[in-house]
């Protein structure tokens, strides 16, 4: 099938499907990402380290481009369209924080171990779990609002009510954010998969949960797809919902591990170039 029939096929979609197709590419990109572990014995932390910036500015980046300023945008256009008065920096700035809060609570209440930590460093509630189920977890947590933000951006395309938008919403951005937050994924995939093998986990194994880690993106791009679709007023707070989960997942897991093996440099770098690459993709399709 040629790109032009793929990239038909797939619009032709309905919302549901797309969101979920997108979150089985993101997820698929972690698994080729963690398969890295079957080529490199013992990678140097720089490489992770960088991996880590990488993924941290393709979030940040995803989070204003991709989420905030649609969000912002939609009710501007609201209200010139007189549907609405609420300043347009209410519900992104409440969604922001709600997301925020979302993982601030997510992040207290599931035994999660961020990847370098040692197992007494193991952050939640108490548990017996092995080190890597919490490995995994603490991933998993921040691919929840991935999930989310791709869904809401295909879901947001299915309400008729947003016909004459195309300038805010695009099926061209909605893809490049899934492409991005691919992209991203398969330094993140390599970066669960490499600690788990250093820890003397088997190859496969260390596959298996490096890829796992993803699995809940489909299924929470689904959800914010159908909640978008059903509640549309719902859709500059659910966008900004995602960009305040995202953000809070950078600040207080990626960039802190990124910069923790020693260079600091190298991974701000790998966090800018990952910056770029998101808000390049986002302009140039959206």
């Amino acid at each position: 099938m040629e790109k032009l029939e793929i990239y038909k096929w797939f619009i032709n979609q309905d919302a549901i499907m797309q969101a979920l197709y997108a979150g089985l590419f993101t997820w698929g990109l972690t698994a080729l990402g963690a398969s890295l572990v079957f080529l490199f014995k013992n990678p140097s932390r720089k490489v992770l380290d960088i991996s880590l910036g990488f993924t941290g500015g393709v979030m940040i980046a995803a989070s204003f481009w991709s989420l905030l300023s649609p969000a912002i945008s939609y009710v501007e256009m609201q209200n010139e369209m007189g549907l609405s008065s609420t300043p347009s920096w209410i519900p992104p700035a409440i969604g922001f924080f709600l997301g925020a809060l979302f993982l601030f609570v997510l992040d207290k209440v599931i035994p999660h171990l961020h990847i370098f930590a040692k197992r007494e460093e193991a952050e939640g509630m108490e548990t017996n779990w092995r080190k890597t189920i919490l490995l995994v977890l603490a991933i998993a947590l921040h691919n929840i609002p991935e999930g989310l933000a791709v869904g809401v951006a295909f879901g947001a395309l299915a309400n008729p009510e947003l016909t004459g938008m195309n300038e805010v919403f695009s099926i061209g951005a909605a893809i490049a954010l899934g492409i991005g937050i691919g992209i991203q994924n398969f330094p993140e995939g390599f970066a669960v998969s490499m600690p788990l093998r250093r820890q003397g986990v088997s190859r496969w194994k260390s596959w298996k949960w490096g890829q796992m880690s993803a699995i809940v993106e489909p299924i929470f791009a689904v959800i914010g797809a159908a909640v978008v679709m059903q509640v549309l007023p719902i859709l500059p707070y659910a966008l900004a919902f995602s960009a305040g989960a995202m953000i809070f997942i950078v600040v207080e897991e990626v960039i802190p591990e990124s910069q923790s093996g020693g260079h600091t440099d190298l991974a701000t770098m790998g966090l800018i170039f990952g910056f770029i690459v998101m808000m390049v993709l986002d302009v140039s399709l959206g």
